[in-house]
């Protein structure tokens, strides 16, 4: 009886540090903060790639080298390691891109993490860069303006639910269904705005280079940090309509 007990006991223990977190999370660390951003399971494709670079040290020096206050910073642009004050950016990135992978629920609320890509001219599909992201800072909008947005920018009506986002969280809505949105930052919101507060250039390029270094939360981390996340322990909490 005592060995059952004791291969029980044993099998609890092992399954509870075997269990796997329910999402992938990787954290963004600049000299102006850092953030954690869960990977929505919605995009696997996005999930994936993003992993992959992460995984192998691609993102690591790289810049976020285009930011627009009240709107995103956008980095991944593996030409901007190194890269000279006066280069123009935004063009680099691996020999491939990624199909759309547009889901209704995700949506372009502050903190999300989603996809750059070239315009619609020269990419009707609307796929996504191989390695340019952008975090959405955006701003909170009216209703009059959604209404604006909608009949403009859109051609669709937003969803009441994500209308409430935007009217007290904020973001960029006229984004939607145009480019991927792949994941959100659930620890850290301060460093986008810390970050969309810099001086740029004409270019929308930082005066001062802002280097990040991505890596990827081991499952032991994740699943420690789904516990607070589900326990409010963290001062951050999730944004709304996660």
């Amino acid at each position: 009886m005592k060995k059952i007990l004791l291969f029980l006991c044993t099998f609890s223990i092992l399954s509870v540090f075997a269990a796997k977190p329910k999402n992938q999370y990787v954290r963004i660390k600049t000299e102006f903060g850092e953030c954690i951003v869960r990977l929505y399971n919605q995009t696997p494709l996005h999930r994936d790639n993003f992993l992959k670079l992460a995984r192998s040290g691609y993102y690591n020096g790289v810049l976020f080298h285009r930011v627009i206050k009240d709107f995103m910073i956008q980095g991944g642009d593996p030409d901007s390691k190194n890269a000279k004050p006066d280069s123009l950016l935004g063009e680099g990135g691996p020999k491939y891109t990624i199909p759309a992978e547009f889901n209704d629920s995700l949506f372009h609320k502050k903190g999300v993490l989603a996809a750059a890509r070239e315009g619609d001219d020269v990419n009707p599909a609307k796929a996504s860069s191989g390695s340019q992201f952008y975090l959405v800072q955006g701003k909170v909008f009216t209703d009059q303006q959604l209404d604006n947005v909608e009949e403009k920018r859109l051609k669709f009506k937003i969803p009441e639910w994500q209308r409430e986002v935007y009217k007290t969280i904020g973001g960029t809505p006229h984004l939607d269904r145009n480019y991927t949105v792949y994941g959100e930052i659930v620890v850290g919101l301060d460093m986008v705005d810390k970050i969309a507060a810099l001086a740029t250039d004409k270019n929308n390029r930082p005066k001062q280079d802002v280097k990040m270094e991505v890596t990827v939360l081991k499952r032991r981390a994740a699943k420690k940090l789904e516990k607070q996340l589900l326990q409010g322990s963290l001062k951050d909490k999730m944004i709304m309509g996660s």
